[in-house]
């Protein structure tokens, strides 16, 4: 099985990304269930706005649409801005939403029978808030979402600091990682030979 990630942190690379090594977390977890794994930060591609598959004049989306096709699970990574996902995060939604028109070979959505995971964090409050908000949008668009299917970490209010500054892994993040991706993979794994009825 195959997992991509979803970077929308705002930082171009080569910068540090907590919102990439909590992902990066989540797809090493994966791989202990013999899920490989993809990181795309998002920022460094030119996906423009729209809510089209391809909204042409160069528009890296329809390559990144490729890989999500090709995968079983999708994580979605975001930091938490003034208590909101990123703008990245929301733009990628957005263009997540064209699938709501696309169809299988058997008339089904084309994102059914695939698994989603959310990772959030952030030095600021606003994790539940992210993750109910793309549940809900994931799910819209036909990912199945597994018990306990996201992981976040919010450092403590008004005070500087990011998760990838931290010297370990919190203990309640690690396992929450190794559920979410113990669930996800399970959940893949049983879609692939038993995905939803034919339209």
């Amino acid at each position: 099985m195959r997992a991509l990630a979803l970077v929308c942190s705002l930082k171009p690379s080569p910068a540090p990304s907590s919102s990439q090594l909590l992902a990066q977390q989540l797809l090493d977890e994966l791989a202990t269930h013999s899920v490989t794994g993809e990181v795309i930060r998002v920022v460094d591609h030119d996906v423009r706005p729209g809510v089209e598959t391809d909204m042409g004049d160069g528009d890296a989306w329809p390559g990144i649409r490729e890989k999500i096709v090709a995968a079983d699970i999708l994580i979605v990574a975001t930091p938490t801005w003034v208590g909101h996902m990123s703008s990245v995060a929301q733009r990628v939604v957005e263009r997540l939403d064209a699938e709501l028109s696309q169809t299988d070979d058997e008339g089904r959505p084309a994102m059914f029978g695939k698994v989603a995971l959310v990772a959030v964090v952030g030095n600021e409050d606003g994790a539940h808030k992210i993750i109910a908000d793309l549940f809900q949008a994931l799910n819209d668009i036909g990912f199945t979402i597994p018990a306990q299917g996201a992981t976040y970490w919010n450092g403590e209010a008004m005070t500087p600091g990011d998760y990838n500054d931290l010297d370990e892994t919190p203990k309640a993040v690690a396992a929450t990682n190794s559920t979410a991706a113990a669930n996800a993979a399970h959940l893949a794994a049983w879609l692939r030979a038993n995905n939803y009825p034919a339209s």
